[in-house]
């Protein structure tokens, strides 16, 4: 049986900037095409100056007494102004937290193994949480947690900093740890790290001892 289709029933999104006819105020102040303010003006006497240069009025201050226009070519406007936008978006760096969690007993070639992914996430800038997760009467030395986490910390100093210290919570003790100043400049190769252990998914933000 065809499963029915769902319309999306949400209003286009419409364009609110008032623009040559929509523009209905008696007055405006304008601002011509070279960006030199003309001075105050009937609506109309402006309209009039932007079609005869063959440009748009576009009001770009409305909370103004009078309004500000500015004469433009309003597609042209537009449109650079959505590829600028394009442009931020694609050099915003989205953020990501992995976790690794650590036993306060943890032998040594596991601490390595988990160093080691620690080292990757933040050579691909993502910052990673790391966990100490202490179980029955090891709680009663929460010591020994930050005693690994500052270790931690020191051998990873020139690839991360300390975006929160050790804090107890409960059984667990967590340390947020951010990429460097050197490695946001691209300093560090991001593909430096080796190949996670086996049965350690790259992708997965936890590894447990």
């Amino acid at each position: 049986m065809p499963i029915p289709r769902r319309f999306d029933r949400r209003p286009p999104e419409r364009d609110t900037t008032r623009i040559n006819e929509r523009i209905r105020v008696p007055e405006v102040r304008l601002i011509d095409e070279q960006g030199q303010q003309v001075g105050v003006m009937r609506t109309d006497d402006a309209l009039r100056y932007a079609q005869e240069h063959d440009l748009d009025l576009v009001e770009v201050a409305a909370d103004a007494r009078p309004p500000v226009c500015r004469v433009l070519d309003y597609s042209k406007y537009k449109y650079e102004q959505a590829q600028k936008q394009k442009a931020a978006r694609k050099h915003q760096q989205q953020i990501t937290i992995r976790e690794i969690k650590f036993r306060p007993k943890i032998a040594q070639n596991d601490y390595d193994t988990k160093k080691g992914h620690v080292t990757r996430f933040l050579k691909h800038k993502d910052k990673v949480k790391i966990t100490i997760m202490f179980r029955g009467r090891e709680v009663a030395h929460p010591e020994r947690g930050v005693m690994l986490l500052e270790r931690l910390a020191e051998e990873l100093s020139d690839l991360a900093v300390v975006e929160q210290r050790p804090i107890q919570d409960g059984r667990n003790m967590t340390m947020m740890l951010a990429p460097s100043k050197a490695v946001l400049a691209g300093e560090y190769d991001a593909n430096g790290a080796g190949p996670p252990a086996d049965g350690d998914d790259e992708r997965a933000p936890d590894a447990e001892s």
